[in-house]
This record gives structure tokens, sequence and C-alpha cells, in this order.
């Protein structure tokens, strides 16, 4: 009799089985929405302080970038890693370079949502209208000049011999002529298709005088992401811009 009520007590109840599966039930749900939230956290922090993503609107960078492409930016440039010749860069309108057009609304709460949500985690850009992206041709205190007699543009008196530049079948690496020093905090940018990029040339009647204030730099574009078959980085050709730093 004694091992019978003992062989019996070894046994859980059905209500204590019933109980530990509720119990197990809300521990997963409970680790799982731990889980999503650390993720959405974690997401939100790389987001705002070391990657973000933008898409292409325009073929002002053709062609190392082409419409619709989508590229990480690395939001450590300039803040913590420092800007460099070649860098290409992503920044906010410094004023007039961009038309003001009106922001729109999505179609309904439930996309507004999705929106939202995907800009939290960096895989959408709902500001992306009010950036642009260049190369970095100046830096502060660099003088700029262009063309020479073989159409080059000169920064601090050396040629440079762009590889990447896009001439549409022109010669000269631009059809505006100017010199330009850099002022401090400031950079001289200009877009690789250059006869289809409204960047510092034709902005130096704006108030920032075509200079994009380095304040302005969200970070520096590293990759291509998509199309996948054009996945590649993004590269400053420092061989460019060798010899070019001021003494």
């Amino acid at each position: 009799m004694t091992d019978s009520i003992l062989a019996g007590e070894n046994l859980p109840s059905r209500r204590n089985k019933r109980a530990t599966r509720k119990r197990g039930g809300w521990y997963f749900v409970r680790d799982l929405a731990v889980i999503v939230v650390i993720a959405i956290l974690a997401s939100f922090l790389v987001k705002t302080f070391l990657v973000r993503s933008f898409y292409i609107p325009s073929g002002s960078m053709e062609n190392t970038l082409q419409v619709n492409d989508r590229i990480l930016v690395n939001e450590l440039v300039p803040n913590v890693v420092p800007l460099q010749h070649g860098d290409v860069v992503v920044f906010r309108d410094p004023g007039g370079w961009l038309p003001v057009t009106p922001k729109q609304q999505p179609a309904n709460a439930l996309v507004g949502a999705g929106e939202w949500f995907l800009s939290l985690v960096g895989l959408a850009s709902p500001d992306n209208n009010d950036h642009l992206i260049k190369r970095v041709i100046g830096l502060p205190g660099d003088v700029i000049e262009c063309c020479n007699a073989l159409g080059q543009m000169t920064v601090n008196g050396v040629p440079l011999d762009e590889p990447y530049v896009k001439l549409n079948g022109n010669q000269s690496v631009s059809g505006v002529n100017f010199k330009v020093t850099v002022p401090p905090d400031s950079l001289w940018v200009m877009g690789d298709n250059r006869y289809d990029s409204l960047d510092s040339r034709f902005n130096q009647d704006g108030p920032t005088k075509g200079f994009v204030p380095i304040k302005n730099v969200v970070g520096r574009a590293f990759v291509i992401t998509w199309p996948f078959d054009r996945w590649s980085g993004l590269g400053n050709y420092p061989e460019v811009f060798n010899g070019v730093e001021k003494k």
C-alpha cells in the first residue's frame, strides 16, 4: 500500500499538467516579445548612431549610382571618422538646393504605421527627399579651380584624373568654370554625372554660397545594397586625390 501511494504522488495530476502548459505558453510569448523589443531597440540604435538606408531618386551620381539604388550610410562620418576627399556623402539640403515639394501623406493609417516602423529600424527613409548625395571634392581650406587646358579640375594646384566622372560626350569635367576656396567647416561637393548635377557649382547664389556645412552631413555612403546584382562597395578613390592635401 505504501509503495502504491508513493508511486501515485510522483505522477503529476491533469490539473498540474494544464497549468504547466499554460505557463510554458506564457513564457514563450513573453520571451518572444522581449526578443522583438530588443531587436527593434537595437535596430533603432543602429539606425540612429551607426548605419542608415537611403534610396537614389535621381541620376546626378551616375554611373556610380543609378536611379532607385539603395545604399547604406555610415553615420560615424564625420563625427567620429573624419571626412576625406572623394567620399560620397549624404547631407541635408543647406538651403535652396532642392525644390520645395509638399509632404505626401500615407494612403491610410496602416500604410503610415508600416512606413513608421520601417523608418524606425532603418529600412525606409521618409525624409529621403530632404537629402542629397554628392562626392566630396574640396575640404576646408582647399582651393578648387576648373578647368585647366586638359579640361581637368585642380585641387590646391594638383590636377585630378577622375575615372568616376560621366561626361556625356564632353571633354571638360565641368561645363562651368569656377575658382573657389572652401571656408572652414564646409565642403565643396559635386555629382559624378557632371553635366546633370545641380551641385555646389550651381548653388553659389544660395545662402551657403554653394558650400555644404559639415554639420549637415548625415554620413558617408559605403555600399550599394539594392538591386542585388549591383551589390558593391563605394570607394573614395584616394589615388585621384593623392598630393592635394595642404601642407
